[in-house]
């Protein structure tokens, strides 16, 4: 990373983080490495936390396509996102001197509001009903009408947000190299006179979803951009699709995706 020198630190501030941050500042300026106040002006973003604060990295940096992302955890508990810990400086530098790094590119999902309100997602977009009734959507594909949901709601998932929310419902852990989006239902409605597929769908990357809320008084839904809810009043379709926006990631070369699987789940 000869080129990268700006580095932003992405952090919730407390006197404890604070401690442990000054070791990271040292050997930052020992290296030439310049520390920014200011995101924008930075081509390596260094979240400091989880899995959680990774994603609200992203989201608070705007998905910033030309800067380098690293994840560090507080604790020596590592996540899908955060391949160093905190507490263990000397290993980040040696991954660094060593070359046992290599920085892995990651799809985002672009989601359309009514026409309007664009923004990305990292993991997933999920819509669910904020009241105590069936929420009611018309899911289209390319256009084409596919089935009507009754339930709780849908999330919409990429391949790398496969193994989080998408998981804990039932739905498929992919591939991140494949290029799909996965739609999975939450607590969908199936009886003699309602029906739904009742199961993940996998499409192409290629296509287009476009759900669009039946407006029966339940058209205030929570939607969920990765860890954090939007609140949108009078929503009427939303459209997801793959984005051509692509995170770089900075990661262990010795701890693929499937490793982070089988390390978390098995």
């Amino acid at each position: 990373m000869p080129t990268r020198r700006n580095v932003f630190l992405f952090y919730k501030p407390t006197k404890e983080i604070e401690e442990k941050i000054a070791p990271l500042r040292e050997i930052a300026k020992e290296y030439n490495f310049k520390i920014v106040s200011d995101y924008r002006e930075a081509n390596i973003i260094v979240s400091i936390g989880g899995d959680g604060a990774f994603l609200q990295a992203l989201r608070k940096t705007g998905f910033q396509e030309d800067a380098l992302y690293l994840g560090i955890n507080t604790g020596d508990h590592l996540g899908f996102y955060t391949d160093f810990s905190l507490n263990d400086i000397d290993g980040i530098l040696d991954a660094m001197k060593n070359e046992t790094v290599e920085v892995r590119k990651n799809p985002t999902i672009e989601v359309s509001v009514n026409g309007e309100n664009s923004f990305y997602c990292f993991n997933e977009c999920s819509i669910r009903s904020n009241v105590i009734r069936t929420f009611v959507i018309d899911v289209f594909i390319d256009d084409v009408y596919f089935e009507t949901f009754r339930g709780d709601g849908l999330i919409v998932s990429t391949p790398t947000g496969s193994t989080a929310y998408n998981k804990s419902l039932g739905g498929a852990i992919v591939d991140p190299r494949i290029k799909a989006i996965q739609l999975t239902e939450i607590a969908s409605l199936n009886n003699n006179e309602f029906r739904t597929l009742g199961a993940p769908l996998i499409l192409s990357g290629d296509s287009t979803l476009t759900l669009k809320v039946v407006q029966d008084g339940n058209d205030h839904p929570i939607i969920g951009a990765d860890n954090e809810a939007l609140s949108i009043r009078h929503c009427h379709d939303v459209k997801i699709r793959i984005s051509d926006k692509q995170i770089k990631m900075l990661k262990l070369k010795n701890n693929s995706f499937f490793q982070r699987v089988q390390k978390t789940f098995l």
